[in-house]
């Protein structure tokens, strides 16, 4: 089943690779058609997910370079099986999702697709080198999404965004390696290494795979101050692909923190806890302070980006704090709650993204001062943008609140102190997308969109889907609690 996941958007590549005629609307519909594919089969592996049993569940292995210890593994856990979920449905919707190919449709939802298969594979593996090779392999295809449909200055974005983060990877390869010779035997297989614990007590050597692994991560996410590559990337980017970037790649680092240094040096993640703690409170500061002062809506909505994933990384790092003691519930709170916020994140910020896009097809323009009073014009797009933006503020009964209080919670019990100073964020988010909505839709409508069009029938369709299931996970979280913290109760040591 996962390996049909992984399979199918890939021969899906192909076969808009190696056909020569696809008009526009068929490439689109076939892709959506595709991309929807893994979808359904993560669905089908929810229902038969167990949550009273092992960690990692739905196990598919076979040998890949035996002398190394490497195999082709793939498998899930609560935490990857949600994420990889919302990933999928994130890539089905920016497939569908109107955009102008720039009469090329066929490679460009050839590596949509690619992306998708390569993307999944992060989650979905269980061998540490088919990890970092999925990882690698996400950054050739967003390369080519960003540089070849992107307008503006879209090639130099695209080359800085894969400078960056193939920069990160190196590092983060040398430090996987250090764990592979720490094992015994040795081995890329996650499970034995997280039984293993191979650096554990290994002092300065375990201090530099946890930043190697910490720093390769963190540009993925993006932490501050290696977040530069993502405004520019965002900006640059077609909406749809803008939305994968903020709804799926940046997950691939908090999904790896959790999964490898979380995971696998729970000693060495403990003793450096509190300092990752402190880089994802300044993150959340800082992100929500810098897009408050853009002018540009999709650099505001980027911004807000490493604000939210700061949020994630600071559930994780409380996590992995005082990792024995009363803290132990809210470890699990926060962890689950950093889980929760990679699910909101993708599908609030891939709908706002997705909206940008919009705001793009209609008028080429992102200058905030350059719109206003299109409520009275585009209602269905002020509605929209409306609950993607009360949503991602983190008002309660929408997805981003059950995520937040959840953190909050959990970093409360481990760092109250902290807690409070990553509170001024939420204060500074609600103030950015009041004002974003007021610029948007309220006081004058400019004489130059008076022809401004609302959302077209398979706009309001894609965003509808996303942003219902905003509203039902934060009105009804249990389907997805229940999902996650058969893994977190696990990971924590909570019973």
């Amino acid at each position: 089943m996962l390996t049909a996941a992984l399979l199918v958007p890939l021969l899906g590549a192909l076969a808009l690779v190696v056909r020569p005629r696809w008009t526009a609307r068929a490439a689109r519909g076939f892709a959506t058609a595709v991309a929807a594919v893994p979808l359904m089969l993560l669905l089908l592996a929810w229902l038969r997910f167990d949550p009273a049993g092992p960690l990692f569940q739905l196990v598919e292995e076979a040998p890949w370079i035996p002398s190394l210890g490497v195999g082709y593994r793939l498998g899930v856990d609560g935490i990857a099986l949600a994420v990889a979920a919302m990933s999928a449905l994130v890539f089905t919707a920016a497939a569908a999702y109107p955009v102008e190919t720039l009469g090329r449709p066929r490679s460009y939802y050839a590596w949509l697709l690619f992306l998708e298969a390569v993307s999944l594979g992060v989650f979905l593996a269980l061998d540490l080198l088919l990890f970092y090779v999925f990882f690698d392999l996400g950054l050739v295809g967003m390369y080519f999404l960003i540089g070849r449909w992107g307008h503006g200055d879209a090639r130099r974005s695209a080359l800085k965004f894969f400078l960056y983060t193939l920069a990160g990877s190196l590092v983060m390869l040398l430090a996987i390696l250090a764990l592979y010779l720490a094992s015994d035997p040795r081995t890329f297989d996650m499970r034995r290494l997280i039984a293993q614990q191979p650096l554990a007590g290994a002092g300065t050597a375990a201090g530099l795979a946890l930043l190697g692994l910490v720093i390769g991560l963190g540009i993925k996410t993006p932490l501050v101050p290696v977040h530069t590559w993502l405004p520019p990337a965002h900006v640059d980017a077609p909406g749809p692909v803008s939305a994968i970037l903020a709804g799926v790649l940046l997950k691939m680092g908090t999904y790896g923190l959790i999964r490898i240094p979380y995971s696998m040096m729970r000693d060495t993640f403990e003793r450096y806890a509190l300092a990752l703690a402190i880089v994802a409170a300044v993150s959340i500061v800082y992100g929500a302070l810098v897009a408050l002062g853009q002018r540009n809506l999709k650099r505001r909505i980027a911004y807000t980006s490493v604000n939210h994933m700061g949020y994630a990384v600071l559930g994780i790092a409380a996590a992995g704090g005082l990792a024995r003691g009363a803290a132990e519930h809210a470890r699990a709170v926060a962890l689950t709650g950093a889980t929760v916020e990679m699910v909101a994140h993708g599908l609030i910020t891939g709908s706002l993204f997705l909206i940008a896009g919009s705001f793009w097809q209609r008028g080429e323009e992102y200058d905030l001062g350059a719109f206003g009073g299109l409520a009275a014009k585009a209602p269905r797009l002020a509605a929209a943008t409306t609950v993607a933006a009360f949503a991602s503020l983190g008002l309660p009964g929408l997805a981003g609140f059950v995520a937040e209080v959840q953190i909050f919670a959990g970093t409360f019990g481990v760092w109250p102190w902290l807690a409070g100073i990553a509170l001024l964020g939420v204060l500074i988010t609600a103030a950015l997308f009041l004002l974003l909505l007021q610029q948007l839709f309220f006081g004058t409508l400019p004489a130059r969109w008076e022809s401004f069009p609302d959302l077209a029938r398979s706009e309001r369709w894609v965003l509808g889907v996303l942003l219902a299931l905003v509203v039902v996970i934060g009105v009804y979280p249990r389907f997805l609690l229940t999902l996650i913290e058969a893994t977190t109760g696990l990971l924590v040591g909570t019973p």
